[in-house]
């Protein structure tokens, strides 16, 4: 008898650890880290621009998961030129993550061959629309509405009845701020001028410098840039026009850029068109860390949802007033911003 209660005691001690081991096992099946990893365009993660708020995104996607920058947590690939894009993909795919965001329209094509390869890798591609691809979120926002917004501030900040726009290349997603920024100035005052040049590219600070010196010269005193790294250019155009004593405006884009038009005599941001990429990179990291990636769907993030806004930099009340009183027509539906 004391023999069989001790095999049953020890029975019970082997079915309660193997048990407990499901136990944990679920457990730890549950707490599995997601990983997650960007790739760039042209830009870095430091551009001021769109790619630095996606890996800001990504860090703070990663901070809240307790995931560490490297493989088994989150990380970026730096592309320095369209030929980078497959390499940095493929790297990041053997590298075992999970989550891929390609972050501008460039991407599209390394992002829709990839995606066929790889059925079992999430991919979000930022600005562009990737068909046919059940594994691909394609990410948009409605960048007309913003840029409307930095027009109605243009329009009401000018006083020489001529503004500018710098565009980056000249591409169907520059088009969308190019047109809002125009229907934006033209709803305050259609006689107001609106100058645009486009620099061909997103990472020379020298051309767009060029670009805006001349438009000012010309007569133009806001600007409007959506050229990414080229727009720096844009803002040291201003500051050394306005250290000569002429006052002159910059409309930042993507981030908030008052940091970037400060100088020893004042600021001249005059207000910035953001774009919340790095919102959408946290919110899609974490539907695709609790299975519910949005794959063969477009997301779209506008004004209303808080995906794009116009940023008060140095703007009067005045001006101030009247972009709100637009948003909010905007936003009803009383005013439809047109993307071309």
């Amino acid at each position: 008898m004391k023999k069989s209660l001790v095999v049953l005691f020890s029975t019970v001690l082997v079915l309660g650890g193997v048990l407990a081991g499901c136990g944990s096992q679920k457990t730890a099946s549950k707490k599995a880290t997601h990983t997650a990893a960007l790739v760039t365009d042209g830009g870095g993660i430091d551009d001021k621009s769109f790619n630095q708020s996606a890996w800001e995104g990504l860090e703070k996607w990663g901070a809240s998961h307790d995931l560490k920058k490297g493989v088994n947590g989150y990380n970026y690939a730096q592309s320095s030129s369209d030929a980078d894009f497959f390499p940095n993909i493929n790297k990041l795919i053997k590298a075992k993550y999970q989550t891929i965001f390609a972050i501008g329209y460039k991407l599209d094509n390394a992002v829709s061959q990839s995606a066929k390869n790889n059925p079992n890798v999430n991919f979000a591609i930022i600005d562009s629309n990737v068909k046919n691809r059940k594994n691909v979120a394609s990410v948009n926002f409605k960048t007309e509405q913003s840029s409307f917004l930095a027009g109605v501030a243009a329009a009401k900040t000018t006083k020489a009845n001529k503004v500018g726009f710098v565009g980056g290349i000249d591409s169907a997603v520059v088009k969308t701020f190019e047109a809002g920024f125009k229907q934006g100035v033209k709803a305050v005052n259609p006689a107001i001028t609106v100058d645009v040049k486009y620099a061909g590219s997103f990472t020379k600070a020298d051309v767009g410098q060029s670009l805006a010196t001349a438009m000012y010269n010309n007569g133009a005193d806001v600007i409007y840039h959506a050229a990414g790294g080229t727009g720096a250019g844009v803002f040291t155009a201003a500051k050394n026009i306005s250290k000569g004593g002429q006052k002159v405006w910059v409309i930042g884009v993507d981030q908030d850029q008052k940091a970037d038009g400060k100088y020893d005599g004042g600021n001249v941001t005059l207000a910035s068109a953001v774009k919340q990429v790095g919102t959408a990179v946290e919110d899609l990291a974490n539907q695709a860390k609790n299975d519910k990636f949005p794959g063969g769907k477009t997301v779209t993030y506008d004004l209303k949802d808080k995906g794009v806004a116009l940023v008060n930099d140095n703007a009067s009340p005045e001006t101030w007033q009247a972009v709100k009183e637009y948003q909010q027509k905007i936003e009803s539906g009383t005013i439809k911003v047109a993307a071309e």
